[in-house]
């Protein structure tokens, strides 16, 4: 029987964690209160991990590379983790010095040049599936727009056609929703994931032959000093794309639109002024992040105050509990659009495994909340309808029914 997460309501009950629950995906931030405040460094023998919950420990963790190594995948899905997991993650599953050889070789391709060059489209791909929707007046925030967009630009980027990009969507949805009461990876997930290698296998084996002016093509092309990346190295990072910045960058929207909505004080601050979009992306990426927690693996044994995590041990950094930690962050529990001390944010990582799509995320929420607020002048959203995506990593929605008044 899987365990389930603590009534948050109940400071008295045991305090039992488990990323699975669906309890704890409805709002996970009161556990993350107790883990902070009882257990900082928590032990789940049952589902065999550590979680560190503290700003301070969940940035350090990210600076040892040592202690604390990502040769194991940052999932905690048994699945999912293991010496295999860089297969589908990419460097994010690797130590260096493997992780920063394939990190330089992936950034020729995937450099900031590339991705500001993206802006003009970007902003064309928003309007293309938000001008229907705001048409409509009544839509589906995630299925009408949200959940298409981020897809649709890593597609751009990558070179997947555009009769494709639906089917690459489903699959994408696939590979991170989790099942109630399955505590892995689901069979339809892990079918997903191979349709998805198997198309990006096919697509590579097309741009060797003839290359374009794609990030596939310059993957290929990519080298230092006569070093170049395998097929399977550039169908990983491929993949890699697929969850780390299609699925976050759609749920961060999501959770933009749905806190402005529920606090509509801070909302007003962007809708009257664009120039403020920026703050509402990054006091959402504080108060609820859609990158939840990772995974690392102990080398050698970590002391936590009197408690001492032995080497071998799967231990999650949380992420989100961080950007709430009252020791780093006033008045955490408030949605506060242009708060100051932002710098401290743990959203992206830190160190050598800094998130390397942090700036196209960012470039696109704020394009796309932009535009929104620009064409928007009120809009109400259908909270009792919203439903939750279910992951024991990425938090946000799967739908959002919303009602708009256009400008």
């Amino acid at each position: 029987m899987p365990q389930t997460s603590i009534d948050p309501s109940r400071a008295d009950t045991p305090l039992l964690f488990n990323p699975y629950d669906y309890g704890f995906h409805d709002d996970p931030y009161p556990t993350y209160k107790r883990l902070r405040a009882e257990a900082p460094a928590y032990h789940n023998p049952e589902l065999g991990f550590w979680a560190l919950s503290r700003h301070a420990d969940v940035l350090a963790g990210f600076r040892d590379k040592e202690g604390l190594s990502s040769a194991n995948g940052v999932s905690l899905d048994p699945a999912a983790y293991g010496p295999h997991a860089h297969k589908t993650m990419s460097f994010l599953a690797m130590d260096d010095p493997r992780h920063i050889r394939m990190r330089s070789l992936v950034s020729r391709g995937f450099n900031p040049r590339r991705i500001m060059s993206m802006q003009a489209r970007i902003l064309e791909l928003t309007h293309e599936h938000l001008d229907p929707a705001l048409a409509a007046g009544e839509f589906d925030f995630i299925a009408d727009f949200a959940g298409k967009l981020p897809m649709d630009v890593i597609s751009e980027l990558m070179g997947v056609p555009p009769a494709d990009r639906a089917e690459i969507r489903r699959l994408a949805d696939l590979v991170v929703h989790r099942e109630d009461e399955v505590l892995d990876v689901p069979v339809a997930s892990i079918e997903a994931a191979l349709h998805l290698i198997q198309y990006y296998s096919d697509m590579l084996k097309l741009r060797r032959a003839n290359p374009g002016e794609d990030l596939t093509s310059a993957l290929v092309d990519a080298e230092i000093d006569g070093d170049r990346l395998t097929d399977e190295e550039i169908i990983g990072f491929m993949f890699l794309m697929v969850v780390a910045g299609n699925e976050t960058t759609t749920k961060l929207l999501g959770n933009a639109m749905f806190w402005g909505h529920h606090h509509p004080d801070q909302l007003a601050k962007p809708m009257k002024d664009p120039g403020r979009v920026s703050d509402w992306v990054e006091e959402t990426l504080r108060f609820d992040t859609s990158s939840q927690m990772v995974a690392r693996t102990s080398t050698r044994e970590l002391a936590y105050g009197d408690i001492v995590i032995p080497p071998g041990e799967k231990v999650l950094l949380l992420v989100g509990s961080a950007n709430r930690d009252e020791r780093v962050f006033a008045n955490p529990e408030t949605y506060d659009i242009g708060r100051e001390g932002m710098e401290n944010l743990a959203s992206f990582g830190l160190g050598t495994h800094y998130c390397l799509g942090a700036h196209l995320a960012r470039l696109e929420a704020n394009i796309v909340l932009a535009e929104f607020v620009k064409a928007v002048r009120s809009f109400e959203i259908d909270e009792a309808a919203s439903e939750r995506v279910h992951s024991t990593n990425v938090r946000g929605f799967a739908t959002m029914p919303m009602r708009v008044q256009v400008r």
